[in-house]
């Protein structure tokens, strides 16, 4: 019988290879579209963020890192370390493949830490199959590694074998609950429908399965990646990515789409929605979010801002993916799970430029800065006083006129990102609808992504933005109409 915890290589000298790798594509890296202020790897490819912890008085926050090119492969851990959530510092890559249960690859997973005061990682450990008459194309089951000071891991090898055989099985989210420790995992049914397993355990090391947590109403929704169960205000939020589910309206436009459920569950019992699938994200690029809890009781939750259905112009510089800004999470009394930017990182930006009242006629432009790359963007609008058809901001405007277009269109009463100007990547479009009669926007831009925070974080909107040499203006739009801004700032990235 196969050993899935036997060696096949040196863990230290894998981990030693791939920083080293990093090393030598870190050395010609092109920083044109690299972020100010965002989460990224310092070369390669990166996706999910995982093992989201506070431990040894330090935030980590580690990342599906493929240190040997820029398109996704053979998966790492990296990882980083912060003492404030806003400025962060590099560590060493923290799990490789190095046993044969992840001999392809060390997925997706999260981290708590033991009652001995140890950092413990979960992760899934994938195999792929490569024999043509098995259907499924990889296996996988959860693995886990230990770490005393959060940077260095020993591997403890499988913990949760994949007990039905399935070929989609992975992303294991560990939390206490009283005195229990619960895992819940991602898979997809023998009968192709989307699926969220629980498992228990008294010492994070053997673990009993206990059912089925929660499948999908949607039978287009094949599986349910990187789920996340959490308490909040009396309701739980259950959060995943859904593979499978079919656009309707503005929802569900992507390849693959990241949301929540609102709730009740007990451990030994199925959780029970009380509300539809709602997406966490509207924009183009927002998939695998994870979240923790910081020491003060915030939920805080980062994502992946990456898209695998085109090719980002990054690759060709050295790198490619990053990940959001990190998001404090609070549940409004309609079930609404509202997202806006972590405190901590109000210290990036310089003191902001106040504006005022702005008013603009019928198809006027007003450029607001000649070049604002980074930095964040506040503006009220006042609709009621407002006629235009659609009114905005061109982000990231160059002087062939590509640009990023953040507006309200009042046909569909949407906050739209509309990206057909953009110099490169994706065209088309996201929207999310809004109502009332005043629109908030707070708005980060930094060298290649934009995330757009709506009223207070009921929606929020995350696209990458490539925009070409030369400065990046800033500018207001009103077009088939007046448009009245009750108040506008912006403030730049600190150097």
């Amino acid at each position: 019988m196969l050993d899935l915890n036997a060696e096949i290589a040196s863990h230290d000298s894998e981990l030693k290879r791939a920083d080293a790798s990093v090393d030598a594509m870190a050395s010609s890296l092109c920083d044109h579209w690299y972020p100010m202020y965002h989460i990224a790897a310092r070369a390669g490819w990166i996706n999910d963020p995982n093992g989201l912890a506070f431990h040894n008085g330090r935030y980590h926050v580690f990342f599906q890192h493929h240190p040997y090119g820029t398109q996704w492969g053979p998966m790492h851990w990296g990882h980083i370390s912060s003492d404030d959530l806003a400025h962060w510092d590099r560590e060493p890559i923290a799990l490789a493949p190095s046993i044969e249960a992840d001999r392809d690859g060390c997925w997706s997973g999260s981290c708590v830490v033991g009652d001995d005061g140890r950092l413990y990682a979960f992760y899934t450990g994938n195999r792929w199959v490569n024999d043509p008459s098995v259907t499924r194309d990889h296996l996988q089951v959860q693995c886990a590694a230990v770490s005393r000071d959060g940077t260095h891991f020993a591997k403890l090898g499988v913990v949760v074998p994949n007990r039905e055989g399935l070929g989609n099985f992975r992303d294991p989210k560990v939390w206490r609950q009283g005195d229990v420790w619960c895992m819940i995992v991602g898979q997809q049914s023998p009968r192709n429908r989307g699926q969220i397993a629980l498992y228990t355990s008294s010492d994070l090391l053997s673990w009993d399965y206990s059912g089925i947590l929660y499948q999908s109403p949607d039978p287009c929704v094949r599986m349910l990646e990187c789920p996340d169960l959490f308490f909040m205000d009396g309701r739980w939020v259950l959060c995943f990515s859904a593979m499978g589910m079919k656009p309707k309206g503005y929802m569900a436009r992507n390849y693959n789409n990241a949301g929540y459920v609102v709730g009740s569950w007990e451990l030994g019992r199925p959780f029970e929605p009380l509300t539809d699938f709602r997406p966490l994200d509207w924009g183009h690029t927002y998939y695998a979010p994870q979240s923790f809890a910081t020491p003060d009781g915030r939920r805080v939750m980062f994502g992946w801002m990456s898209d695998f259905s085109f090719d980002t112009p990054t690759m060709e510089d050295g790198w490619c993916g990053q990940l959001t800004l990190p998001r404090e999470l609070t549940l409004r009394d309609d079930n609404i799970l509202l997202s806006n930017p972590a405190r901590e990182i109000s210290c990036l930006f310089d003191v902001a430029t106040e504006f005022g009242r702005v008013d603009l006629g019928t198809d006027q432009e007003l450029q607001v800065v000649p070049d604002l790359r980074c930095g964040v963007i506040d503006l009220t609008y006042d609709l009621e006083s407002t006629t235009a058809e659609r009114t905005g901001l061109k982000i990231h405007q160059t002087s062939n006129g590509c640009h990023l277009f953040v507006a309200y269109d009042v046909q569909t009463s949407c906050v739209v990102a509309d990206m057909r100007c953009s110099e490169l990547g994706t065209r088309g479009y996201r929207a999310v609808p809004v109502s009332g009669h005043t629109l908030r926007l707070r708005i980060y831009a930094d060298k290649g992504s934009v995330e757009v925070f709506v009223n207070d974080g009921e929606a929020v909107l995350s696209e990458l933005s490539f925009p070409g040499d030369g400065a990046c203006s800033l500018v207001l739009a009103s077009e088939s109409g007046t448009t009245a801004i009750s108040d506008l700032s912006y403030a730049h990235e600190c150097d």
